[in-house]
C-alpha cells in the first residue's frame, strides 16, 4: 500500500533475500482487485533516496555511525533530560506512513508515557480541516460514503484535488462511473489539471474562492427550489441560520471568479445522486474547515447523504485514516473526544496510567509545536516524517529544529535527519507487519516480504525499546503487532470508530474489512443511513448521527481573509500541488533537483525581463531561469509557460524540499492546518543588482 486508496500489492523478495525483486497488484485484494498505479509499483520495488541502514549520532557536528545500544542510550539521555524539566518539554511528531500498530504505540508513549500536549502528526498538514468539518457536521470523523458508492453515483464533483495524479486508481473508478449514460464528472480547480482535462466540465475558480463558490451554489439551489426540504426537516439542524447567511448569487460568483453558468452547472449536478470529493486544495487553507463545511452543506441541502452520494474527503498517505483513528493525536483511540473527562478516564484505565498524566487538550498543531521549541520544548522525536521540508516557512522550521535535541526515526535520510542528534533507521512497507486503513475506512493487513536492510528495525520495535528505557512498564510485554492491534481494537469498543470486531484472524480470512465493525460479523458500509433491506425506493429511510441532537448539522463557520494577498511588491500568487510519480517530500521518489515553476503564457510575458537563459545547457523558453521570492525566502526556478495555469498564479510541486521555504505559516484557526495553497510571490532576475549571477548551485 502506497497511498490512502489502499490498493493491495503483492511483493516478491529477491532470491538473495536483499530487497524486492517484483511488485504487482494483488488480484484477490477486495479494494483494488489487482489494479495498482505506476508510482506505487516503482516506489516500492525501486525507491530513490538514501536508505538508512545503521544508527547515527552527532559527534563534533557530524553524524557518525554507531551501535543501537549507543544510539538508544543517547536518545534516552536527551529525552529524559527534557522530561525532567516538564512533560511538555518533549514534542513528538508522527506520520500517516506508520502502521496502525506503530501509530497507536507512539501515541500511547507520547500521551500516556510522556504526558505531553506537544504531540501531532504530518496528517494534520493535509487532513485536519476535513476532520474538523466532519466533526462539525456529523459528530464523527471519516466519510459517510465508501468506494462501493462510486459506480452508482450519477454525478462526480471533484473539488480542489488532482486525482489523476494523486490517486490514479481511484480516478480510474470515478472515470468509469462518469462515462455511463446520464453521468458526468465536474472538476472545480483554479488549475486546468490532468483531472480537469479529463472532465466533462471544468470550473476554474479564483485561488481561495472555494467557500464563496460553495455558498453561491447553495444560494442558487435555494432560489430555484432544488433543496431537499424533506431531508432537511427530518435529519438536519442549523439550516435556517445557514440560509440567512447566504450571499447574493451573482455577487458571490464574481468574487469566486466564476460565471453564473458555472454556478448553475454545479447546482444542476447536485440534483442527481452526487459524490462530492475534495482534497488538499480545500483543506490547506486558513479557511479549510469552513470551506470543507460548505461542501458538506451542499450535500445536506440536496439530500446527497444516501448510498451513491455524499461528501468524500480524499486522504493522501497510506495510513492517514489509521492515524486519525488510533494515535491519540486529535482524539483518543476510537475518536473518543479529547476534552471528555469520562473518555480520558477510560483511556487512562486501559493504559494503567494516572489520569492526571493525560493532557486535557490535543495541543497547538505542528506549526504551534515548532514555534514552542526553545520555550516550552527542549527535545523533539520525529517518526516517519520530514518537517524540515514538509512544514510551511521551512527555513524557520529548520532553525528551530537545530536548537532542539532531535531524535529522527525514519527509513530514508531526509532533510530533517541532517539536524538530528540521533538517527534511528527504520523498516518501511514490505518489511513490517501490521495494518493500514484506507480513506474509505477499510482495514487491511500488511506483511513483510523481506527483512529490513542491515541494522534497520521496525517502527514498533524502536518505539518499544525507547518506551522500555523512558517509561518502564507502559507496555506489558515486548511489542508484537497482533497484541498491539488487539489492545487498540478493544479500546475502540462502543465508539463511533468501533474496530473491536476486528482481529488479525478475521483480516486474514476476509483480507479487508471496513469500520465500524463492532462485532466479528459486522462491517458498516454507508454510515448514518438506514433503509428497508428489500431495495424498495419508497421504503422508509432513517438517519442517525453521533451528535447531541441526533441530527446532522449545517455549518456556521465564517470565512477569513487570506493571510497574504498580492500587492505591488509581490503581485503573484503561489500555489503548490502534486507532480506525477512523486510523493510527499520526495525522499524516495524525487530524482530531479531542479525546481520548475509553471506560469501562464501571459504571466511569463509580463515578467519576461526577469527571465534569463542559463549560461550552460539547453536554450529555449522552457529553460528560462528566474528568482522566485516570497517574504520569507527566495529560490531559483526554471520557468515553464503552461496554459493550464491561470494568469497571476505560480505553480510549484510540493515534493521539492526548497518549496516550503517560500510558504507562509498561517493556519486555519480551528483545524491548525497550514495555508499551503496561497502566498504572495514575485519573479525577478536571477542576478543581483550589480549584475552578478545568483545561480550557484542551481
Amino acid at each position: 500500500m502506497r497511498c490512502a486508496v489502499g490498493c493491495g500489492l503483492r511483493q516478491q523478495s529477491a532470491d538473495n533475500g536483499d530487497g524486492l525483486e517484483a511488485v504487482s497488484g494483488d488480484p484477490v485484494h477486495p479494494v483494488s482487485k489487482g489494479v495498482a498505479c505506476r508510482r506505487g509499483i516503482r516506489e516500492t520495488v525501486d525507491p530513490d533516496g538514501q536508505r538508512l541502514t545503521q544508527p547515527l549520532v552527532r559527534e563534533d557536528g557530524n553524524l557518525v555511525a554507531t551501535t543501537w545500544e549507543a544510539a538508544l542510550e543517547r536518545a534516552t539521555d536527551g529525552l529524559e533530560a527534557a522530561l525532567a524539566r516538564s512533560s511538555d518539554a518533549v514534542a513528538v511528531l508522527g506520520s500517516g506512513q506508520q502502521t496502525t500498530e506503530a501509530a497507536y504505540a507512539l501515541g500511547k508513549l507520547a500521551r500516556g508515557g510522556f504526558g505531553t500536549r506537544y504531540y501531532d502528526a504530518n496528517t494534520t498538514l493535509c487532513m485536519a480541516s476535513a476532520v474538523t468539518a466532519y466533526y462539525d457536521a456529523f459528530g464523527s470523523d471519516a466519510p459517510p460514503p465508501t468506494y462501493d458508492d462510486i459506480p452508482v453515483a450519477e454525478s462526480h464533483v471533484v473539488w480542489g484535488a488532482n486525482l489523476a495524479v494523486a490517486h490514479p486508481v481511484l480516478f480510474r473508478w470515478i472515470r468509469q462511473s462518469a462515462a455511463e449514460d446520464g453521468s458526468e464528472l465536474i472538476v472545480v480547480d483554479p488549475i486546468h489539471s490532468e483531472t480537469a482535462a479529463a472532465a466533462d466540465y471544468h470550473v476554474p475558480l479564483e485561488p481561495g474562492g472555494d467557500r464563496t463558490l460553495a455558498r453561491a451554489v447553495l444560494a442558487r439551489l435555494l432560489e430555484t427550489n432544488r433543496v431537499d426540504e424533506d431531508f432537511v426537516a427530518e435529519a438536519t439542524i442549523g439550516f435556517d441560520d445557514c440560509r440567512a447567511d447566504l450571499p447574493d448569487v451573482a455577487d458571490a460568483a464574481t468574487r469566486a471568479g466564476v460565471s453564473m453558468a458555472d454556478v448553475e452547472r454545479l447546482a444542476n449536478a447536485l440534483a442527481d445522486s452526487t459524490l462530492l470529493y475534495w482534497g488538499m486544495g480545500i483543506n490547506q487553507s486558513v479557511n479549510g474547515a469552513a470551506a470543507a463545511g460548505a461542501l458538506i452543506d451542499l450535500c445536506l441541502a440536496t439530500g446527497n447523504l444516501r448510498p451513491g452520494s455524499g461528501p468524500f474527503s480524499l486522504t493522501g498517505q497510506a495510513n492517514s485514516m489509521g492515524t486519525r483513528v488510533c494515535s491519540a493525536k486529535g482524539t483518543w483511540p476510537g475518536h473518543r473526544p479529547f476534552d471528555d473527562s469520562h473518555h480520558r478516564r477510560t483511556v487512562a484505565e486501559a493504559w494503567d496510567v494516572p489520569v492526571s498524566r493525560l493532557p486535557d487538550d490535543p495541543g497547538p498543531g505542528p506549526v504551534g509545536l515548532v514555534d514552542a521549541i526553545g520555550d516550552e520544548i527542549d527535545a523533539v522525536y520525529t517518526v516517519a516524517t520530514n518537517p524540515a521540508a514538509g512544514m510551511p516557512d521551512a527555513t524557520a522550521v529548520r532553525e528551530q529544529l537545530a536548537d532542539a535535541f532531535l531524535v529522527v526515526q525514519d527509513a530514508f535520510r531526509s532533510e530533517t535527519a541532517e539536524y538530528a542528534d540521533v538517527v534511528l533507521p527504520a523498516a518501511t512497507w514490505g518489511e513490517s507487519e501490521g495494518t493500514t486503513i484506507s480513506m474509505d475506512r477499510t482495514v487491511s493487513r500488511v506483511r513483510p516480504a523481506t527483512e529490513p536492510p542491515a541494522a534497520a528495525r521496525t517502527d514498533l520495535e524502536i518505539i518499544g525499546q525507547l518506551a522500555e528505557r523512558l517509561v518502564p512498564g507502559l507496555f506489558d510485554d515486548r511489542l508484537e503487532p497482533a497484541t498491539v492491534f488487539d489492545e487498540f481494537a478493544a479500546l475502540t469498543a462502543g465508539t463511533p470508530a468501533d474496530c473491536s470486531g476486528l482481529s488479525y484472524e478475521r483480516l486474514a480470512a476476509e483480507r479487508a474489512v471496513r469500520w465500524p465493525a463492532p462485532t466479528a460479523n459486522d462491517s458498516v458500509g454507508y454510515r448514518y443511513y438506514d433503509s428497508e433491506p428489500d431495495g424498495d425506493a419508497d421504503a422508509d429511510e432513517s438517519w442517525s448521527f453521533p451528535t447531541p441532537s441526533g441530527r446532522v448539522r449545517f455549518s456556521s463557520a465564517e470565512a477569513r481573509p487570506l493571510p497574504e494577498p498580492t500587492d505591488d511588491a509581490y503581485p503573484l500568487t503561489l500555489t503548490t500541488a502534486r507532480r506525477p510519480d512523486a510523493y510527499n517530500t520526495g525522499v524516495r521518489t524525487d530524482t530531479d533537483d531542479s525546481l520548475t515553476a509553471r506560469v501562464s503564457p501571459a504571466t511569463a510575458a509580463a515578467f519576461v525581463d526577469a527571465l534569463e537563459q542559463p549560461a550552460d545547457g539547453p536554450t529555449g523558453d522552457e529553460h528560462r531561469l528566474a528568482r522566485l521570492c516570497s517574504r520569507r525566502a527566495a529560490v531559483i526556478v526554471r520557468v515553464e509557460s503552461d496554459a493550464a495555469i491561470p494568469d497571476g498564479v505560480v505553480w510549484l510541486p510540493i515534493h521539492q524540499p526548497s518549496v516550503n521555504a517560500l510558504t507562509i505559516a498561517a493556519v486555519d484557526p480551528r483545524s491548525k492546518e497550514p495555508n499551503f495553497k496561497q502566498c504572495a510571490v514575485r519573479l525577478e532576475s536571477p542576478r543581483d543588482p550589480a549584475g552578478e549571477s545568483r545561480l550557484d548551485g542551481y
